[in-house]
């Protein structure tokens, strides 16, 4: 077994806090939001039996079933969300509209690609991959899903917290209850966005006893309505009352549903926080603790509402809370609706995060709030924005009934766009029969469409909030996606040859000056056209150019030793370099501090390696050349230099495994890197060199080349002395004349706009003010 399973049962406790506050505190709400207008509760207990067996059966059927037992196998490298399944499908087939996509991407230890069958999938796949149409469908989708996650992040906080603190209306009068209630929910509202900037470290190792403590607490009271009120609620849980229910209720029943739906809020954070934890721990929490505890707190209400018919509060949680124990439970209540606000909110940070690192969002600040545990970041953009939108909904709304209808629909559109994307990743990822993934799509999405349709029919009752918030955030997404794209096609289009780079000399008046200069690009080839312009302005460029290329790829993390594609531009003596540096769209982007001086080690590790392979005394290659395509190539071989640190040392011992006294250096070059727009195959000649020198060769070559190459080391740890500039493209996007109107609204105004708006590449590269220079470069696409 990789896990003991003491760390999967330490892991399965600290996931009640992350993963299941927001499924936990469902039945503070559930009962509530069905009853609200559509269907009362009567003497025969016809509504309320079927209502029970309704939830019992979803949640068996939703979390459990689809989610525990099937979409949580679906992970990308031990991730989950929606972007995981879309970045396992784009490495499966060619359908991603990313743009600078490389051969050597598919070399990396985490691009984990199995061998299809001849046949199971490939028509589908060659469907798929044919239709370009289909590829902007599925962003699209995984768009909607991604914007109705945050949806969610906004309305969560909004629902759970006046939930809890509603549960006030037995201590206090009618009146005094209209005027608290509100102001209680938003201050708690404000005190939790305005913590988030301390992360959520700080105070994690609360959150999992604040849930284990009610989900005991809804399970005990559960268990005491059960036996003291209805012992034969269990009956309930057949099939049959669904019938019954229906058929009584008919048209109203169907509209109800809309409420029975929020019993799976937050079944989504199962798969879409499989990251932290483990898919066994999820397992174990889930069907062991969650959802008997959840069973129990709905049968228990069920059996109290069963007896008590007239009542003078709504139907509410607390109604079936003996009066002994109310005030305790109100507390516990209140800090179970923070714990699962704070994780629906996380999520919604990592989310945004993903969908910018994968040219999907806007530019924003992100701050990584821990330096130990992975993944915890706070986005202050997003942060005080859900902050004053979720007043807002409090304030507007005012009541759980049309809080809950918006928050029902984000929730099914959500879980119908996992379903849409597992049946893709069943057929695509694990070759299995169409006929499967088919069965799975009708199964599960008839289920969750039948809830959606219910959810739709309260359009004008609070469900229009996140239909119109997708709409929006869909749009500014897409823009940006689609100007981005474009952006990558024109700099391909526009780049300079290599021999025009080589041709600059004093010759033609331009001067080379001390120091490093950092030429950040988008394309992994050729020389792009703000570095031309740079040029042609100012007729000065640094000794050192190093043309660096930050990159995401689809996998969730690119392990550090395989993160620097380095090469050579032009011959050694010209002193220029290319450096494409990867991170998956989980990675932590570095700060630049590092980022300079790791940067500058791996260009010193590259320089040693390739002045030493000139020299072939016991070359070998573990690997057989598979074939050879592109042999000329604008600009050398690129070699993954790992974090071996291999300057210093004149000798080279190759060993398995790595001993204090010997370095191993292990690189895969890969020669004929092309750019790839269209996502045709290309072939790549990939070889596995290790390589030793025996330190007593003192042949005139090997001098000659020893001096070469401590020459070189000695020009670039000299540049770095003398300062390091980061020279970036300043980019206005213009649409091209005879474009379609709508394509001139999304790039003048919507693109440029949110350019304006957002935070500058600089910023995102966290670059110093001091040594920043702009190039200004018109793009019309």
């Amino acid at each position: 077994m990789k896990d003991s399973w003491k760390t999967i049962l330490i892991l399965a406790y600290q996931s009640l806090g992350v993963v299941y506050g927001d499924l936990g505190i469902s039945p503070l709400y559930v009962y509530k939001s069905t009853f609200a207008e559509d269907i009362q509760h009567s003497n025969t207990n016809e509504e309320i039996f079927g209502a029970l067996s309704f939830v019992f059966w979803t949640l068996t059927l939703v979390p459990l079933f689809k989610y525990v037992f099937i979409v949580l196998r679906a992970d990308d490298n031990g991730e989950g969300g929606t972007f995981a399944l879309y970045s396992s499908i784009c490495r499966h087939a060619k359908v991603s509209l990313l743009p600078n996509r490389q051969v050597a991407d598919e070399a990396l230890s985490t691009y984990k690609l199995e061998q299809p069958p001849e046949k199971n999938s490939s028509r589908v796949k060659m469907y798929l991959e044919k239709h370009k149409f289909l590829h902007t469908a599925l962003l699209i989708l995984v768009l909607l899903g991604t914007c109705m996650v945050i949806g969610d992040g906004l309305l969560t906080p909004a629902i759970s917290v006046f939930s809890a603190v509603s549960g006030l209306e037995f201590f206090m009068s009618k009146e005094h209850h209209q005027y608290a209630v509100i102001p209680i929910t938003c201050f708690i509202i404000v005190c939790l966005f305005a913590l988030q900037h301390y992360g959520t470290h700080r105070v994690g190792f609360l959150f999992a006893p604040v849930v284990l403590i009610w989900l005991l607490c809804i399970s005990a009271l559960g268990l005491y309505n059960i036996i003291h009120w209805n012992s034969h609620v269990y009956q309930a849980l057949s099939p049959y009352y669904m019938f019954k229910f229906l058929k009584k209720t008919r048209k109203r029943g169907w509209m109800s549903l809309g409420g029975i739906l929020l019993c799976i809020t937050g079944s989504e954070a199962m798969f879409a926080d499989l990251g932290h934890f483990s898919y066994a721990a999820i397992q174990i929490a889930f069907t062991f603790l969650v959802y008997p505890a959840l069973i129990l707190a709905y049968m228990g209400q069920a059996a109290y509402l069963s007896k008590h018919h007239e009542t003078n509060y709504q139907i509410s949680f607390f109604v079936s809370v003996p009066e002994s124990v109310r005030w305790p439970v109100l507390v516990i209540a209140i800090l179970a609706s923070i714990v699962g606000s704070q994780a629906i909110i996380s999520g919604t940070f990592s989310i945004i995060n993903q969908s910018q690192s994968l040219g999907c969002f806007p530019r924003v600040k992100v701050v990584h709030t821990s330096d130990k545990i992975h993944g915890q970041i706070y986005i202050p953009e997003i942060n005080w924005l859900l902050m004053i939108l979720c007043i807002a909904v409090t304030i507007g709304f005012r009541d759980t009934k049309h809080i809950g209808n918006a928050s029902g629909l984000a929730v099914m559109t959500v879980m119908l766009v996992t379903t849409c994307l597992t049946a893709l990743v069943i057929i695509l990822c694990w070759h299995k029969p169409p006929i499967l993934a088919l069965c799975f799509l009708l199964f599960f999405g008839s289920i969750e469409l039948l809830y959606f349709s219910a959810s739709l029919t309260k359009f004008r009752e609070g469900a229009w909030l996140p239909i119109l918030l997708a709409l929006f955030l869909t749009t500014i997404m897409f823009v940006w996606h689609y100007a981005t794209i474009k952006k990558y096609e024109f700099d391909l289009h526009n780049k300079v040859s290599l021999e025009w780079l080589l041709a600059l000399g004093p010759s033609l008046g331009i001067a080379r000056v001390p120091g490093i200069g950092l030429v950040f690009t988008d394309l992994t080839s050729g020389i792009p056209a703000n570095f031309s312009r740079f040029v042609t302005n100012l007729p000065a460029f640094h000794r050192t150019l190093v043309f660096v290329c930050v990159k995401s790829v689809p996998v969730p993390h690119v392990p550090p030793a395989e993160r620097y594609l380095v090469g050579r531009v032009g011959p050694a003596a010209h002193r220029s370099y290319r450096c494409i540096v990867r991170y998956g769209y989980r990675d932590v982007h570095q700060d630049v501090d590092s980022f300079e001086s790791e940067l500058v080690d791996r260009l010193a590790d590259f320089i040693c390696y390739d002045w030493y392979k000139t020299d072939r005394t016991n070359l070998y290659t573990d690997d057989a050349v598979t074939s050879r395509s592109n042999e000329s190539t604008s600009d050398g071989r690129l070699a993954v230099i790992g974090t071996v640190s291999l300057s210093g040392a004149p000798a080279y011992e190759i060993e398995e495994t790595l001993q204090p006294a010997s370095v191993s250096g292990g690189f895969t070059s890969v020669e004929s890197v092309t750019d790839v727009i269209e996502m045709e195959p290309v072939r790549a000649v990939q070889r596995r060199v290790r390589f030793a020198i025996d330190d007593q060769s003192d042949t005139d070559a090997q001098s000659e080349i020893n001096l070469q190459s401590q020459q070189e080391l000695e020009d670039l740890f000299a540049a770095q002395q003398a300062g390091t500039a980061f020279i970036l493209g300043h980019s206005h996007v213009r649409a091209k004349q005879g474009s379609s109107l709508l394509k001139r609204l999304a790039i003048n105004f919507g693109y440029n706009f949110l350019r304006r708006n957002c935070r500058g590449p600089d910023v995102a590269l966290k670059v110093p003010p001091v040594s920043l220079l702009e190039v200004g470069m018109v793009y019309v696409v």
